[in-house]
């Protein structure tokens, strides 16, 4: 099937969504013949997983041997964590190693030590691969639980950068022990054990160092023990070496695919309806901590097997049939409609989804 732009103005969604997909995957098609190491997947996705963990490796070393300051440790790594998380999407869709099991799995691992922050990689193929199957919809479990559809506050905002401070707001919320019990049970399973290892840290570094700030301000000090102290300072390099990048990476990540996603009043199916394209200038300090994710994920939900630096070199072209076929582009409203495909100020006041 082949239009021009004048053409589609008389199609249906879906006839729109099919033409967005096909000229997605002919340029993609064009960009490898144009450039022949593209037509290499396999080993492009382990060269830039290499290249990822080195950036991460190189850093922290960098950091520990004094020549580099924490707060450039911290956002180096959370670039080169936010690589990793799109690896592991493409992972996800068999991207890489298809047919080949051992280099497969041995690259899920590795994303997934890169990112300790997150859900066992394996549970989320299918909670992703179901994403795709009912995105928008209350069965969508994926974007919910990273508080898609929920209304802007407090909640949200805790809840979008702190995967434990979300699951325990979901806990306060349940209105049965049974409910409360599955939550609890299913987070413990869902992110045993690096999740368990990563977000343990972080509470201890929080702790820490919020006594002592406390201690501080009331002219006392904590007569810490030589293990304790021994102790936070392993904690404090992990915090600023993996576990504080990938909080700043998961807040960015959170925040940008749950709003740019919609949720509630979609049709089903229709993948027109499902995600805007979210790349305002101001979001920049967060695009660069998930890899331009706002820009370019949208593409992914036309032309689903395109792995993300297609998708990345795709985002020129991709934009202008997107657009010239009623994808939408920063739609700022879906910030107070609770991400609400419909753009009536009643949609905001819908009822809430229900805990994921």
């Amino acid at each position: 099937m082949s239009h021009s732009p004048a053409s589609t103005a008389a199609l249906n969604d879906q006839q729109r969504s099919a033409y967005i997909r096909e000229q997605v995957l002919a340029h993609g098609v064009e960009l490898r013949q144009r450039f022949p190491i593209l037509k290499h997947q396999d080993a492009l996705g382990a060269g830039i997983l290499l290249f990822a963990l080195a950036g991460m490796i190189g850093s922290a070393a960098l950091y520990i041997g004094g020549y580099l300051a924490w707060w450039a440790c911290l956002l180096l790594n959370a670039f080169f964590a936010s690589l990793t998380h799109e690896l592991e999407h493409d992972l996800i869709h068999s991207m890489y190693f298809r047919k080949r099991r051992v280099p497969h799995n041995l690259m899920m691992v590795l994303v997934w030590m890169a990112r300790p922050s997150t859900i066992n990689p394996w549970v989320r193929r299918h909670l992703h691969l179901n994403h795709h199957k009912v995105s928008g919809t209350e069965q969508d479990l994926e974007e919910r639980a990273i508080t898609n559809g929920e209304p802007w506050g407090i909640a949200r905002l805790l809840m979008v950068g702190d995967n434990m401070m979300s699951s325990f707001i979901r806990f306060l919320r349940a209105k049965t022990n049974k409910h409360r019990w599955t939550i609890v049970s299913r987070t413990l399973k869902v992110y045993a054990p690096l999740g368990l290892l990563n977000w343990g840290t972080w509470y201890v570094f929080l702790g820490f160092h919020a006594i002592n700030a406390v201690s501080a301000l009331l002219g006392a000090s904590v007569a810490w023990s030589a293990t304790t102290l021994q102790v936070m300072a392993v904690v404090n390099i992990a915090v600023v070496v993996l576990v504080g990048p990938n909080v700043l990476r998961t807040f960015c990540l959170h925040f940008v695919s749950s709003n740019m996603h919609y949720y509630g009043d979609v049709e089903p199916g229709n993948v027109i309806q499902q995600t805007q394209v979210l790349n305002p200038w101001w979001l920049w300090p967060l695009q660069a901590f998930c890899f331009n994710f706002g820009s370019s994920h949208a593409i992914h939900h036309f032309a689903v097997k395109e792995p993300f630096y297609i998708r990345q070199l795709s985002v020129p072209f991709a934009h202008k049939v997107m657009r010239e076929n009623g994808v939408r582009f920063n739609d700022f409203g879906t910030f107070s409609r609770a991400n609400r495909w419909t753009r009536a100020t009643k949609q905001a006041t819908d009822a809430q989804p229900q805990t994921a």
